[in-house]
Order: structure tokens, then C-alpha cells, then sequence
């Protein structure tokens, strides 16, 4: 039946399905993407060019904070002292000398566990500046390595040294507290903090605070910006570094220290442990930066922010129905444009929010959830396309099918194609004695010999703009008109003509067919047909189990009746065509006709005038 498949096909898309389920489905398929991980390996390269936008200044981009000053152990350092590890008189030196300009806090990105004999002069000059963090860290079994107790009891603070690294061998967070059944252990940077809110209770710098029941309470790092090098590689530039060996021997001024957060530590290749930063990838920098950048993000208080991962998860299935609705109802064109709008824009929206806010919000689960959810839609809308144009290309020809596919909204209503009145020309043929036909030849035979005709007369009318409404034993019943409503005469007149060019073509090629069907010796057809212009209702007949497409009205009746007229007003005429006066009307100006009768149809006060075709003028 014509369009049913199609009816049904429909019917369970808009009861069962919608924009905000295909976006919906992309949705959670988003999440279980997100509980497994893989969106954190995308969102670690979406991090890293965050940072790359920043760098080309566009946005805000932050600086090292001043007030930060490193000491290297680099290698001018190692020529002057000797090999590491130096003897402890060293740093009794450095602390020396730093007492012309005493820092703020100092930090020590170095282990002192065992005693050595400077030990007491090392614990004597921490004491006397008051202000000197240590380093602590674990071994690899997980036991605790401290500083030797003397060293200990003289530092002000202490600070773990634990550092975490990405998959990709890029550091992004930093580890604040390590919360233990018993203590909680600060890290190095926040230690130098704790040291200076000692010393200045009216301006603290805030920090967050120890939550209970987390092991390890981590930040995210926003990092300042590129460790830079001076030209002769002997000293970075930013943020200020200073050579030990420099410092020791007074090769400064007391300005370049004064107030400042001094971590010490390596930058020898030998010594130091390499650091990957968003903006140091290729040339790794050194461990002792992670600190730095932990105190400036503390110190302007700039760490990182993410959503939480129930934030995450709404945003996707928020994101998923709504990409999802703005592409369902746009042409191949504005999707198009969507698919490069929406990305751009949310891309602009994390780089803002970065840049201003230091939120980092995902990029590639909304980026991913966007493109599964227009994948979704492309690829529901390809099925639901494929399926029409399969069901539709049996019945009318593929541009008709393509047009029906490109103005389904227009005849769609509910799930079903809508009730509409319109003007159309419908026409009936059946073959002449199909009873006795049937009676000589097998079923197998009939069958075959029945498609060859229905087979044929289908490609006449399809050719032409027909619609074949439905298949009625040996009867044809097209339809010329549908599913759309003409609005102007000139369109209903050449849906007359295309029903009559049908006619004249399926006369032809009837020729042909029995000439196949002779030297088959099967028998030979003939036929009549039926045509008539008028109104009618075309719709969605049936019930929910069982629906199809078709037209009723007396349009449909008079055109039935014509067909059967044939016999006998065609025997002696050349096409075994019959039409209605109003048929006629539309296409005398092409075709000769000749009036042949009239009758009275049923609900009519006027004689209808029956014309047949004698060929084209």
C-alpha cells in the first residue's frame, strides 16, 4: 500500500524519538566516554592550548610575580664548589650572605636527612634567619625522608616536595595538603606562605585549608608563564634566578632579594629533575619552577578552577539535546555554519573563562558531545531519508521523492501525512478480460505475466510526475497533484497534461510489451483509462495498526467510473482513453478530443461531458 511503510516509519520517529532524544543519547553516550577517561586524555591537550592562546596576547596573560626569586645550583656553581653534595658549609654561606637582604621566607628544594659536620652551624644559621623552610619527601617504599633532627627543630617550617605528573609529561596540579590519619603535611610553597603569615598576621595571604578524609588535596597550576633563558644560557631570566655561587660570593644587590619568597634549588642538568610546563614542552625546565609557580598562584590568588564532575556531567547532557536541537530543522547549509559556529564559540568561552576567571572548563567532552550529537542527527536523519527514498523510488520518480523528502514538514503533522484538500488529476486502467486471462495461465505464470504489465505501466506514470496510490488486482489507480496542494491553475493544468503524456506513453509501450509477450506466447493486453480533474482528500487513512496514503472523494469515483466506460465508447477509437470535460479544458489547447457522451453522475445537477483522445495537435 502506498506509503504505509513510510506512515509507520514516521509515526514511531515522532512518537518515539525527537531532537532532545537524538541529543539526549549523544548526551550519555558523552558521559560513559567521561567515567572511563577518555575525555581526560583530550581535555590535557585542550589545557595545553589554553595556555597557547594566552601566549599570543590576545588575552590577559599573567607574569611571574615579583616577588619570587630563585637560587640555582647550576653549573657554574658545581665548577666553583665541586660535585654535589657539598659540604653544609655552603648553605651557612648562603644564609649568610642573605642576611644583608633578608627574604621574606626561604625554601629549601633539597634533602638534609643525614648528619653531617656542619650541622650545627648549618642549624645555628637557619635559627638566626628564622624564616628557612625544609624539604621533606618520601622514598620510593613510601617511608618518610626528613631533615636529621637538629636541622629539624631549627627550620620555622617544613614542606613536602611531592610532584605529579600527566601521562603526556606535563605537570598541571600540585598536591597543597597531604591529609594522614594523624597530620596533615603542607607542601613546600604553601610552607613559605605559612612562614610569612607568621611574621605579617595583619596582611596574611590566604590558603586553603586541610580537608579531612582527602588524602591528597590537590590544585590545579596556572601557570605564570615560560621559564625564560638569558642568550648565554648561564642564568635564567624570568622569573628572576640568581647563580648560588653569585649569592654566596655578594654578586648582588640587596634590592634583587629584599622581601621575597627565595626558593633554592637545582638547575644543573645533572642535578635538577626536569619540569614540563604548558609552556616549557620541548625544553624542559626544572622542579624548582613547580614550587615558584605554586607561591605566585598562592600569592595572587590565580590557581585554577574546574568544575566539579557532577558540573561536568550536566553540562554534557545539557549540551547534547540543545546541539542537537539547533541542527535537527536546518538545511546541509546552516548546519554547516552550526558545526563551525558552535565549536568556535565554546572554544571562546574557555579561553575567556580561562584568561579572566582562571576557570578551566572542559573543552573536548562539549566539543565531543557537540559532534556526536550532529553525527547523531546526520546519521538518524540519513536512515530516515534512505528509508522514504527506498519506499518512495517504487512509486514515483526520484526527483518527486527528493522534493517530498525536502518538503516533508509541509504535509507531516503528528506522525502522519496531514489531511489536505487539494486539486489533482486521478487516473484508472485495468486490463480488458483479465478473468478469462487468469483462468488460462498458472499462478506462477499470472504472476509473472501480471508484473510485466504493472512493471511497465509503474515506469509511464512514475516518468511523469505520478504517484501510484495503490495496485488493484490488474487495476492501477495514480494520482497526478500530490502530496502537496497546488496553488496555481498553471500547476494543475500540467498535472492534466502529465497524466495524459502518462496515457500516450503507457499506449506505447504497451505495443512493445505485447510484442514481447506474443513471442513469449503468453496473452496479449489491452486496456482503458480513466481520467478525471477535481477536487479531493488526500491523507492518512487506516487505523493505528494499519495505515496508507491515499485520496477519497468523488474526483476519485468519477475517474474509476470512466475507466470501466471504455469497452464501449473506445472500441473504434485510437487511444482507449476516457476524460472528463474538465480534464479536457485543460488540456484541449494540446491534445484533439472528441466528446463522446455524456452522463449523469450521482450528486450532480449537470450532464458531465465524457471526451476521448485522437492524438496531439
Amino acid at each position: 500500500m502506498l506509503f504505509k511503510k513510510y506512515i509507520q516509519s514516521l509515526r514511531r520517529y515522532f512518537s518515539n524519538s525527537s531532537p532532545w532524544l537524538t541529543g539526549g543519547v549523544a548526551a550519555l553516550l558523552s558521559v560513559g566516554i567521561l567515567h572511563i577517561g577518555y575525555w581526560e586524555r583530550l581535555e590535557q591537550i585542550g589545557y595545553k592550548y589554553l595556555f597557547k592562546i594566552r601566549e599570543i596576547e590576545v588575552l590577559p596573560e599573567p607574569k611571574w610575580d615579583e616577588r619570587i626569586a630563585v637560587i640555582a645550583i647550576d653549573e657554574a656553581s658545581l665548577q666553583k664548589y665541586g660535585q654535589f653534595p657539598w659540604q653544609r658549609i655552603r648553605y651557612v654561606q648562603l644564609l649568610q650572605a642573605l642576611q644583608k637582604a633578608p627574604p621574606a621566607a626561604i625554601g629549601f628544594d633539597i634533602k638534609f636527612i643525614e648528619s653531617s659536620p656542619f650541622d650545627d652551624q648549618f642549624a645555628q644559621a637557619i635559627a638566626t634567619n628564622g624564616n628557612v623552610v625544609l624539604a621533606r619527601a618520601w622514598d620510593e617504599r613510601g617511608n618518610l625522608l626528613e631533615p636529621n633532627e637538629k636541622l629539624a627543630e631549627a627550620a620555622a617550617n617544613q614542606g613536602h616536595i611531592y610532584q605529579q605528573v600527566d601521562s603526556d609529561g606535563i605537570t598541571r596540579k600540585a598536591t597543597i595538603w597531604m591529609n594522614g590519619p594523624e597530620d596533615s603535611q603542607v607542601g613546600l610553597g604553601p610552607a613559605l606562605i605559612q612562614v610569612y603569615n607568621l611574621y605579617n598576621p595583619n596582611n596574611p595571604i590566604a590558603l586553603p585549608e586541610p580537608v579531612k578524609g582527602q588524602e591528597l588535596q590537590n590544585v590545579w597550576i596556572n601557570w605564570p608563564g615560560e621559564v625564560k633563558y638569558l642568550a648565554n644560557d648561564r642564568q635564567i631570566k624570568s622569573p628572576p634566578t640568581y647563580s648560588f655561587v653569585d649569592v654566596v660570593e655578594g654578586r648582588f644587590q640587596a634590592k634583587d632579594l629584599a622581601n621575597k619568597f627565595v626558593l633554592v634549588g637545582f638547575t644543573a642538568t645533572a642535578l635538577a629533575d626536569p619540569l614540563r610546563t604548558p609552556y616549557n614542552r620541548e625544553t624542559p625546565t626544572y622542579g624548582v619552577y613547580f614550587h615558584a609557580a605554586v607561591i605566585d598562584n598562592l600569592l595572587n590568588d590565580r590557581l585554577l578552577q574546574k568544575l566539579t564532575l557532577d558540573t561536568e556531567i550536566w553540562l554534557l547532557i545539557l549540551l547534547g539535546p540543545v546541539t542537537s536541537w539547533l541542527l535537527f530543522y536546518r538545511d546541509l547549509k546552516g548546519r554547516i555554519a552550526l558545526a563551525i559556529l558552535l565549536p568556535i564559540t565554546w572554544l571562546a568561552i574557555a579561553a575567556i573563562a580561562f584568561s579572566f576567571y582562571q576557570w578551566w572548563i572542559p573543552i573536548a567532552a562539549p566539543l565531543g558531545t557537540m559532534l556526536l550529537a550532529g553525527v547523531g542527527v546526520q546519521l538518524w536523519e540519513q536512515y530516515e531519508k534512505q528509508q522514504l527514498m527506498n519506499l518512495f523510488e517504487k512509486h514515483v520518480a526520484p526527483e518527486t521523492a527528493n522534493l517530498i523528502w525536502q518538503r516533508k514538514d509541509e504535509i507531516i503533522d503528528e506522525g502522519e501525512l496531514e489531511a489536505q484538500e487539494l486539486t489533482a488529476t486521478v487516473l484508472f486502467m485495468d486490463i480488458r478480460g483479465f478473468t478469462t486471462i487468469s483462468e488460462r495461465l498458472s499462478p506462477r505464470e499470472l504472476l509473472s505475466w501480471l508484473n510485466q504489465y504493472l512493471n511497465a505501466m509503474t515506469e509511464c506514470i512514475m516518468d511523469r510526475g505520478g504517484v501510484v496510490d495503490k495496485y488493484i488486482g490488474d487495476a492501477i489507480m495514480a494520482v497526478f497533484g500530490v502530496p502537496f496542494p497546488r496553488t496555481q491553475a498553471e500547476e494543475i493544468k500540467q498535472d492534466a497534461m502529465n497524466a495524459i503524456a502518462a496515457s500516450f506513453a503507457m499506449h506505447e509501450r504497451l505495443k512493445l510489451l505485447n510484442e514481447d509477450l506474443n513471442a513469449q506466447k503468453k496473452p496479449l493486453i489491452q486496456f482503458g483509462i480513466g481520467i478525471h480533474t477535481g477536487p479531493l482528500i488526500a491523507g492518512s487513512v487506516g487505523c493505528s495498526r494499519r495505515l496508507n496514503y491515499s485520496v477519497i472523494g468523488d474526483t476519485v469515483n468519477v475517474a474509476a467510473r470512466l475507466e470501466s466506460m471504455n469497452k464501449e465508447l473506445t472500441a473504434d477509437k485510437p487511444y482507449k482513453i476516457l476524460l472528463t470535460g474538465e480534464t479536457f479544458d485543460y488540456v484541449s489547447d494540446r491534445y484533439l478530443g472528441q466528446q463522446v457522451t455524456t452522463i449523469q453522475l450521482r450528486g450532480r445537477q449537470q450532464e458531465t461531458m465524457i471526451y476521448t483522445i485522437l492524438g496531439q495537435k
